[in-house]
């Protein structure tokens, strides 16, 4: 299925989580803040929270530095 993940399309698997999407990424979920349709998704909630098709998630990393 396609999302638009932080502006650009992609394919995933039918039935993924946020928590799945961040392991494909390779993404540590302490360091990310995830928004699903304009709601942002508390991080206790990423494997619970399915996409669908069209969905537009935008993922924001943290990064330390000065």
């Amino acid at each position: 299925m396609e999302i638009r993940l932080n502006g650009k399309a992609r394919e995933v698997g039918d039935g993924i989580t946020v928590s799945q999407l961040l392991d494909e990424l390779k993404l540590q979920a302490l360091r990310v803040a995830v928004q699903v349709n304009t709601d942002i998704v508390k991080r206790e909630r990423y494997g619970e929270v399915t996409l669908q098709p069209g969905d537009t998630v935008e993922i924001l990393t943290f990064m330390s530095g000065g």
